[in-house]
């Protein structure tokens, strides 16, 4: 049985709502980029912020967790809810994506609220997920003086550049890391009026493809004609990769029938694409092909050209070049392996090359794994029913078709625990991009699912694992 002041609970939070979105404007206003060293003090400023937050809310041991070459963490926990309630983490990222050359409506870094929606970089990805929590943990200390569980939270700094750091932190402090149930905040919804719980993600790599064809630059006037052109081979043997709907020639990945099925009841439309993708007037999504998109976005590979070496116009030169180079990032479906799609493109780009060129591919470090759950068990129970309450409907699995290094690197770590991914993202949210976004009535019906999860979670003694 739930605690008896959760329905109070939620109340107050609605109640705290324009304070909780004050709470994360401030967050918003300190740059916290993590990828431009400029911005490694504004990462300790916010991170220092913080922790002072928590401790004033009422956690204990909010602190900022150090270590070498690194951007910090900040952990905080409470352990007072009883040893026969689950401990439950919540993970969240206070680092932000870069926004030089984006064109804003309004500057990034001043939150700024039109038509519903919160705009500044971060307010969805991640700042808004885990200040849901936030929202939800003032509340349940505001009423019912504790918490229905024992809770820990972790902010990262550092998930923005793919969490380099996030394995040595595990194991530098494990009593951090140390949970029974695992939410995992940085997740998409369908739409504001339809909660999401994330289930499948897919991997990334990237790929350099080099064409080599001579010793030197040369002469295009004198050997134009006579001599391959290595920057025109590359995009021939670009092209091969992508069929006449632009997409992947890669081997289509099986999935469930029945998963198939309900993946057409999501919401990802022609309308939804159009809006949500940026489209142009006149330009139309990819053709669905039989295929629901939403399977298309989240359970098949794709390609994308992230660079070339081709000449910018400051570079231009009546020459043929000695070599091309193309940076190709891949994006791998879940079932799927790296080297699935590396024997693809060695098979396509080294097959017949023209003039006899040299193809050669060199694969990046770092590369992150698809990753593939089955939400099954009380944990997953309790979800629904908090969700029930909060959204007037159970959340329906998704995917998300980007890649989450975290989310794999907990898989491994702690797939044996229940692992709940949400979040406060929606197709307009425009992580990323220029004027992203958050849905402030979305937000709110966040707050209000996490206050009523922490007492589902807290009505499960059979979560707490056993020594």
């Amino acid at each position: 049985m739930p605690h008896p002041q959760t329905d109070a609970v939620a109340a107050h939070a609605r109640g705290r709502f324009d304070a909780t979105v004050a709470r994360l404007d401030a967050y918003l206003r300190i740059p916290a980029i993590s990828c431009e060293p400029a911005h490694d003090g504004d990462i300790r400023t916010l991170a220092a912020k913080i922790r002072d937050d928590l401790a004033a809310l009422g956690l204990d041991r909010a602190r900022v967790c150090e270590l070498d070459d690194a951007h910090p963490i900040v952990a905080a926990e409470w352990l007072h809810a009883g040893a026969d309630r689950p401990t439950v983490l919540v993970y969240g990222h206070l680092d932000l994506q870069p926004v030089a050359g984006e064109a804003w409506t309004t500057a990034p870094h001043v939150p700024t609220v039109r038509d519903g929606r919160l705009y500044a970089r971060g307010a969805a990805d991640d700042m808004g997920g885990w200040v849901s929590h936030i929202g939800a943990i003032e509340s349940w200390f505001a009423t019912a003086g504790g918490l229905p569980c024992n809770l820990k939270l972790i902010i990262e700094g550092e998930e923005e550049i793919g969490s380099p750091n996030l394995e040595r932190f595990m194991d530098a402090y494990p009593d951090v890391f140390d949970a029974d149930v695992m939410i995992l905040t940085d997740c998409e919804n369908p739409s504001p009026d339809l909660p999401g719980l994330t289930v499948s993600l897919r991997g990334v790599m990237e790929v350099d493809v080099t064409v080599s064809a001579l010793s030197a630059d040369i002469h295009s006037g004198l050997w134009g004609n006579l001599a391959p052109d290595a920057s025109t081979t590359l995009v021939t043997l670009l092209a091969r990769l992508i069929d006449a709907d632009g997409r992947p020639r890669a081997p289509r990945m099986d999935v469930p029938a029945t998963w198939r099925e309900g993946a057409w009841k999501v919401p990802l439309n022609a309308e939804t694409i159009r809006s949500g993708a940026r489209l142009l007037p006149g330009v139309a999504p990819l053709p669905d092909r039989g295929t629901p998109p939403a399977e298309w976005a989240w359970r098949q590979p794709a390609i994308t050209i992230l660079s070339t070496t081709l000449p910018r116009p400051d570079q231009r030169k009546n020459a043929l070049r000695r070599e091309a180079t193309a940076t190709l990032s891949l994006r791998i479906a879940p079932g799927q392996t790296a080297e699935d799609l590396i024997a693809m493109l060695e098979e396509t780009l080294r097959r017949d090359v023209p003039g006899g060129c040299e193809v050669t591919l060199t694969r990046h470090p770092g590369s992150a794994q698809s990753w593939l759950y089955e939400p099954e068990g009380p944990a997953f129970d309790a979800v629904d029913r908090a969700y029930a309450k909060a959204w007037g409907q159970k959340p329906i699995q998704i995917g998300v078709g980007g890649s989450i290094p975290f989310v794999a690197l907990f898989g491994r770590r702690f797939g044996d625990l229940p692992l709940i991914l949400n979040g406060v993202m929606d197709p307009e949210t425009g992580a990323h991009g220029p004027d992203e976004s958050m849905h402030l009535g979305l937000f709110e019906k966040a707050i209000d699912a996490n206050a009523r999860l922490y007492a589902e979670l807290g009505a499960l003694p059979e979560l707490v694992r056993r020594a």
